[in-house]
């Protein structure tokens, strides 16, 4: 029999001509009970967390796959001997493109130009270029080599640092370690990496303090891995500036006082939701559920058993 397999929602179905299915798809969003027994189950790609605990109720459950690279609000309810899998390379291009996007937009002031257009307000001004920046980016992942691949030809000067030091196709990887000498000299600082717990909170007072004055701050990764308070400290006292796609907490209350912040562009955590996403989901699940029929190793399995 072919492996059950559900979706979150009819736009995963169709991944192959009509008679060629290799699993049986169903369409299951989480917010009620299964009425079928998967032996995968894709997560809705954002706001999966309130019907996680359904997980814990089908007895033929073997991977969980997530259409995040995120998967740390997964993990408490990932039942034991079940496989996940996340979406890494799904939200490449989309995140890279923002997060350069959020960098020009911060540096250029364009977040000012669109309240004065409102205002009907002329206000042209010198602002800083991205060209000639020292760019610190900090994660080494698949988000983190598009980003680094969309920075090429914006000729800066880019670091870029990771859980330990490392060589690759794109050159030297600095560690974590080695902040504290890089801080200094980085005149924007972009924010690529897992929140994990060696992550959660490394943008902390000490983190930006060491940063120069005028220095701007690009998360794209996840919103705790920044310390909101210190963060706002410093966009408060103008000493820094930043611009957020993620926020802790999230989604950002109407009264949270980031919203007032001076020197800050926050974008609502849109970062892989473009017009690339579907292709690109679409394409891995056709890979993934290919090999879970064929009984071949999955891809991108970040915890449980290997399957």
């Amino acid at each position: 029999m072919r492996p059950v397999v559900t979706v979150p929602d009819p736009r995963w179905t169709g991944l192959w001509p009509a008679g060629e299915e290799p699993v049986e798809l169903t369409v299951w969003d989480l917010d009620s009970p299964c009425r079928v027994d998967p032996v995968l189950v894709v997560l809705p790609y954002m706001h999966a967390s309130p019907g996680l605990h359904r997980l814990r109720d089908l007895p033929s459950l073997q991977v969980v796959q997530t259409l995040t690279a995120g998967y740390e609000d997964v993990l408490p309810a990932l039942p034991d001997g079940v496989t996940l899998a996340n979406g890494a390379g799904i939200h490449d291009s989309s995140t890279a493109e923002l997060a350069v996007g959020l960098a020009i937009a911060g540096l250029r002031g364009l977040g000012d130009f669109a309240q004065a257009q409102t205002a009907g307000r002329w206000i042209p001004s010198t602002r800083t270029s991205l060209a000639d920046r020292r760019v610190l980016l900090i994660g080494a992942g698949s988000v983190g080599g598009a980003i680094a691949d969309r920075l090429a030809p914006f000729e800066v000067t880019l670091t870029r640092v990771a859980s330990r030091a490392r060589d690759d196709a794109r050159g030297h990887v600095h560690g974590v370690d080695e902040l504290a000498r890089l801080l200094p000299d980085a005149e924007v600082v972009v924010l690529a990496c897992p929140l994990t717990d060696a992550t959660r909170g490394l943008v902390d007072a000490a983190f930006l303090a060491a940063l120069p004055d005028g220095a701007l701050v690009v998360n794209v990764s996840r919103g705790p891995v920044v310390v909101t308070g210190a963060l706002l400290a410093e966009l408060t006292s103008a000493r820094l500036s930043a611009a957020l796609d993620v926020t802790d907490p999230e989604p950002l209350p109407a009264d949270h006082p980031l919203w007032t912040a001076p020197n800050l562009l926050i974008s609502p955590h849109v970062g892989g939701n473009s017009t690339a996403f579907p292709s690109r989901g679409r394409r891995l699940l056709v890979e993934q559920l290919g090999l879970l029929a064929d009984g071949r190793p999955l891809r991108n399995v970040v915890a449980g058993p290997p399957r």
